[in-house]
């Protein structure tokens, strides 16, 4: 099946194949094309150009896009969009001092969100990611990460993977999961992280992959929360289950764990707030 749009006011985005990537004085620029045209067949784009350079396909849909911009959609490698409730007081807590560390020592931040979620139905958890996906697609994204995390319980991290599988199934959005059990440590293991690691390990992680629930691994590494040696025991061991490595690492503090994705081949590191010489 193919697609053609005509008659584009600015078709924008538009670079050589050679040029891989873009840095430096090269992010000012938005390269586009004035009047142009763009043609899709099977998902693919298969030819670009301004309309005099047009040649009209046969046996195509065609589109008149006179007075409108053309563009790529958002690519959203980090989000934590299917939670429930919100922590917009901690908005003002931070206004009013208080570091992210404190507010958790408070049992706010991420403890909070999971003991929302925990008492949140499936079905209630997908009425209100889904409201949120919509506004996403509308704002323009069109490829969506999205991460558990915010369970902490066998039942609640499974109870949004499946949401986010659901989700995939109802959106027209590239969606991919990913599995991040190793968010923080829940109260009733505040004394014993290691029986925590060893829930993720030996009890969820084989029931993700036996549904087929997630696309990747991430951790928070951080001090006072997964530290490199329990970051390097979950990511060894969800090697397994065939899940790459996305982490969370250098938000308030830069002791390794860059280093330690790449180790692990890790598709990204993200947050970065801090960084070192030897991360680079």
């Amino acid at each position: 099946m193919r697609t053609v749009f005509i008659n584009i006011r600015e078709l924008l985005q538009v670079r050589p194949k050679s040029q891989k990537k873009v840095a430096g004085p090269l992010m000012k620029e938005l390269p586009k094309i004035d009047n142009a045209f763009l043609a899709v067949e099977d998902e693919r784009i298969v030819d670009f150009g301004p309309m005099a350079e047009y040649i009209a396909y046969e046996q195509a849909t065609i589109i008149d896009a006179t007075g409108r911009l053309l563009m790529p959609t958002w690519c959203d490698s980090h989000s934590h969009v299917v939670y429930a409730g919100n922590r917009s007081q901690e908005f003002v807590d931070r206004i009013n001092g208080l570091s992210y560390e404190d507010i958790a020592q408070r049992g706010g931040g991420i403890l909070n969100s999971a003991k929302t979620l925990q008492n949140t139905s499936e079905d209630d958890l997908f009425e209100q990611s889904i409201k949120r996906i919509q506004n996403l697609t509308k704002l323009g994204t069109g490829a969506l990460e999205i991460k558990s995390g915010y369970g902490l319980t066998t039942q609640a991290e499974l109870k949004i993977l499946r949401v986010i599988k659901k989700i995939a199934q109802n959106t027209d959005l590239k969606i991919k999961a990913t599995f991040l059990g190793a968010h923080a440590v829940p109260k009733e293991y505040k004394n014993n992280k290691t029986a925590y690691i060893d829930l993720i390990i030996n009890d969820m992680l084989p029931k993700i992959s036996e549904e087929h629930l997630a696309d990747f691994i991430d951790v928070f590494c951080e001090k006072g929360y997964f530290e490199l040696e329990d970051t390097e025991r979950i990511l060894s061991d969800a090697k397994k289950y065939n899940l790459r490595p996305k982490i969370h690492v250098n938000q308030f503090n830069a002791f390794g764990g860059v280093g330690l994705g790449v180790k692990h081949k890790a598709l990204s590191v993200d947050h970065l707030e801090e960084l070192t010489n030897n991360d680079i």
